[in-house]
Formats: C-alpha cells, structure tokens, sequence
C-alpha cells in the first residue's frame, strides 16, 4: 500500500547497540528454515538481512527501511522487488543477481545470499516470528519495532 506512513518498522536506537551482532545471528537463524540454530548456522558463513555496522566507537544495525518511494523497487530489472502492504519483498525467483538495487538503496539494506540473490529484510512476515528475530534477540533493546509518525 503506496503512501502507508504509518506502519511498524524496525528502529535502532545507537546508543544501546553493543555491536554484538545477535541480531545478525537471530536474523539468519530466524530465515533459514531450520528449527535448529546450531544446525543452522555453527560453522557456516551466515547471510543475515540485517547488518551491524561500527564507526567511531558508535555501533547500530542496518536493515531495510521500507521506504515510501523505494528507489529499488523501480530499480529492479527484473521485475524482482516490490512493495505488498508498505512492505519491500523480493521475490528471488526472479533475481538475476545484477546488484543494481546493491548500487541504488541509500541505506545498503540489500545483499546477495549464498547463492547471489538478492535477499533484505522483510520484517519476518515470511516465517514464524510474531516480531522481526533481529527485535526479538536483541538483548539490549537496541533495536524496536515500533509505528513512529513518519516514514522514510
């Protein structure tokens, strides 16, 4: 729904983020499909949606901010990402792994998974979680999901 300025999306609060990573870890765990999280990611490279990032002693985590107007969505060659209820989805069985919504986002929200499709966060809506794995694991409380008043 084009124009949803208010909905619930993932917030980082910078001043509580440990740069511990658990949200990374929550996130690949949370999309795997497995129900096992050793299984699922001890030993193996992870390719979490959400991506901590650390500059001047001050950590905070990236993800997808659902924009209004996502310059990915009418980026995407192929057709491989679009907007379902103020939420940006890829649809991977499209991606051709051309990396122009990678060049285009503002905010580096997308990254290729281990085959390089395109994958980004899509608030969970897509397994189990009753609220985004990053939110959940996140022992800080550095992360929220939250409605604020406006949208990107």
């Amino acid at each position: 729904m084009r124009g949803n300025k208010h909905m619930k999306r993932v917030y980082v609060n910078e001043e509580w983020c440990l740069g511990c990573h658990l949200c990374e870890y929550n996130c690949a765990f949370a999309n795997s499909g497995l129900t096992d999280m050793v299984l699922a990611l001890k030993g193996k490279p992870i390719y979490p949606r959400i991506h901590v990032e650390s500059h001047d002693r001050i950590s905070y985590a990236v993800s997808c901010r659902h924009c209004q107007d996502p310059i990915c969505t009418v980026s995407c060659i192929a057709g491989a990402l679009s907007m379902k209820e103020g939420v940006i989805c890829v649809d991977q069985s499209k991606c051709v792994g051309c990396l122009t919504c990678v060049l285009v986002c503002p905010y580096g929200a997308l990254a290729p998974n281990e085959n390089g499709v395109m994958q980004k966060c899509e608030l969970c809506l897509k397994n189990t979680c009753k609220e985004p794995a990053c939110v959940k694991g996140c022992p800080n409380r550095a992360i929220v999901y939250e409605e604020r008043g406006k949208a990107v």
